[in-house]
């Protein structure tokens, strides 16, 4: 399964820093905009200490970590839904993400300039909120006049019912509201789905601050305040500092320069797992001894869903799924202990896959 998260932002603003902290994929990292012209596309591993415990209990061959894919998208200006800037290939590159990773600037350095003149990451919010909306509010106008034309003609109920949620996505955005704040029905948004509404999609704010404001500071703060209403996270990062732990090799280093800087794990680890989460994704495991490996499903899959991220041959075929839970797992030590003790589960093609399950599937070839 492979979802993107798009890292934006204004440029300058250190999305390209965060970026090679989480990805071997090196974006350049310059003091001036427009330093990322080509999305970057990184796959990074999500960390997981559940993976580490099953490898020691295991000990297999090799070892495979859940991964998701962050795109580093260049930076955007005002203007950008009308094509200003580089606004044109931002947009069709942030469309083709499934989350968005939002960084904004939260401390003051004269040394690092600024697009805007000044440090305001309300204002640099407002910039890309309005930028994306406007950018919806031209799809959903284009749309609204075909359906306005299906709608008179007063026999299609499905017509009129598009008509109305879409004339409902029209308000919002006229009112500069992102289209993720409507609240309606699954049943509702899917009028709209194949629309891939840029402000729909879910986001993740990232506040760039310095080294003494890594608990927050009169910024972070702002835009806690900003967005309390939008049902987003929010996190507090330092970029600099991530770039410097990046490049410790040895563990122990990493260990040392965290517990020197009063951290219990990077920033970028913290991010990695938000990503994940606002992706609404979820992690099962296989575990043999030619492989111990993490595999990522969306949240509520069944088991024939989750053999077919393994192989579309396994979902087609899907007979059963044998499943044990990760606590039953690592507590009693291995697969046979659980089928002794009578905690491996048969289960069928109802079975809603639980985060941490331990899985086999039994499939026709």
């Amino acid at each position: 399964m492979s979802l993107k998260c798009g890292i934006v932002g204004l440029p300058n603003v250190g999305k390209s820093t965060l970026f090679n902290c989480l990805s071997n994929a090196k974006a350049q990292a310059a003091n001036f905009p427009f330093c990322t012209i080509e999305p970057n596309i990184g796959v990074i591993t999500v960390p997981d200490d559940r993976l580490l415990k099953l490898e020691d209990l295991v000990k297999p061959q090799k070892v495979v970590p859940a991964t998701v894919d962050i795109v580093d998208i260049a930076g955007l200006v005002k203007g950008a839904s009308k094509g200003e800037g580089l606004g044109n290939q931002f947009l069709a590159n942030i469309r083709e993400t499934d989350a968005i990773i939002h960084v904004l600037r939260c401390f003051d350095d004269a040394n690092v300039i600024h697009v805007e003149g000044s440090v305001n990451p309300i204002r640099d919010k407002e910039i890309i909120d309005i930028e994306l909306q406007l950018k919806d509010f031209e799809t959903i106008e284009k749309v609204m006049q075909k359906a306005a034309k299906a709608a008179k003609v007063g026999t299609d109920k499905e017509a009129k019912k598009e008509y109305e949620i879409l004339s409902i996505y029209y308000k919002c955005l006229s009112e500069q509201k992102s289209a993720r704040t409507v609240e309606l029905s699954d049943e509702d948004k899917a009028y709209v789905k194949n629309l891939q509404l840029i402000t729909m999609k879910p986001v993740l704010y990232v506040c760039n601050v310095d080294q003494t404001s890594l608990k927050g500071n009169k910024y972070t703060d702002l835009v806690k305040e900003a967005v309390k209403n939008e049902n987003a996270e929010v996190l507090i990062i330092d970029a600099g500092i991530e770039s410097e732990i990046a490049q410790l090799e040895s563990p122990d280093d990493r260990k040392a320069f965290l517990d020197e800087m009063g951290l219990d794990e990077p920033g970028v680890s913290k991010l990695i797992k938000a990503a994940y989460k606002l992706l609404n994704l979820s992690t099962y495991f296989t575990a043999g001894v030619q492989e111990v490996r993490a595999w990522t499903i969306l949240k509520g899959s069944k088991a024939p869903q989750a053999a077919g991220v393994i192989h579309t041959d396994f979902e087609k075929g899907f007979i059963k799924a044998e499943v044990m839970s990760y606590n039953d797992f690592v507590s009693l030590g291995s697969e046979q202990a659980c089928r002794d003790a009578g905690k491996l589960m048969i289960q069928g093609k109802e079975y809603i896959v639980n985060d941490g399950d331990v899985m086999h599937f039994r499939f026709n070839n």
